[in-house]
């Protein structure tokens, strides 16, 4: 019995556009709910959003029961998080600030299992592995894994084209808020340089076969990334939307009382 098909990685091979959302809430009640609203894939965060080992663990198991496909980012590159998130069951991972070929060359081998790679080999022990409940889970599990990679300054623009000739990587992800500071405009993603920059480097990884990513929460930018041919695209975020909503509701009986 091999390794679970990673869907997300299907599609975007395929070059089918595939539309996701953040999750910073943290909890796996709301990823259950979030997972069943009709996105694709739903990202995990536990860069910016206030998780652990086990409250992503939570949530993939709550995921599992959705029709999302569940993508964790991890705070920061490391060997043994990544060992991490693939043996708790994350197929697909986000890695952020990647800034150089050997980080991401790094980044591959921590993915893929020996001789080719160094995660470790434990996985009878682990959920990915259905508890050994998938005998052929070591030999078929690297071709399922999905590793996304973020582009997000300067620096990690200058090593893109060697970064996109890596094979292991399989999309490339933009981070527009980190890139629009680093250029000098903090908070404004929607600056001519900073869009420009953003709607060419899209078009660079496409044009290599790799998958581009980003995230949008403007309609007009949304659709400019997709015609730069993004295909992995996040258009909301869960403390976003709770957030205008809750605001809007109380600003409108709030008013009644004047």
């Amino acid at each position: 019995m091999p390794a679970p098909e990673n869907e997300l990685k299907t599609a975007l091979a395929a070059g089918e556009i595939q539309f996701g959302c953040w999750l910073g809430l943290a909890n796996a009640f709301s990823a259950e709910m979030m997972g069943q609203a009709g996105f694709d894939w739903v990202v995990v965060d536990g860069e910016h959003g206030p998780n652990d080992l086990r409250s992503i663990l939570a949530q993939l198991q709550a995921l599992a029961s959705t029709g999302a496909h569940p993508v964790v980012r991890l705070p920061v590159g490391e060997t043994y998080m990544l060992k991490q998130m693939l043996d708790i069951g994350a197929q697909t991972v986000l890695v952020p600030m990647v800034e150089s070929a050997a980080q991401a060359r790094q980044l591959v081998r921590d993915v893929t299992y020996p001789p080719h790679g160094n995660r470790g080999v434990g996985y009878s022990m682990t959920r990915a592995a259905r508890f050994s409940g998938i005998e052929d889970y070591g030999t078929t599990a690297d071709a399922q894994i999905c590793l996304l990679v973020q582009v997000e300054n300067r620096k990690g623009l200058a090593a893109l084209d060697e970064i996109l000739t890596i094979e292991g990587i399989d999309g490339v992800f933009i981070g527009p808020a980190d890139l629009a500071a680093d250029m000098g405009h903090m908070g404004d993603i929607a600056h001519p340089d900073v869009q420009t920059a953003i709607m060419d480097v899209l078009a660079r990884i496409r044009t290599a076969g790799k998958a581009p990513g980003i995230l949008s929460t403007r309609d007009e930018m949304t659709i400019d990334a997709i015609n730069a041919g993004a295909l992995f695209v996040a258009v909301g975020a869960d403390v976003v939307l709770l957030g205008q909503a809750a605001r809007a509701l109380a600003a409108k009986w709030q008013a009644t009382k004047a």
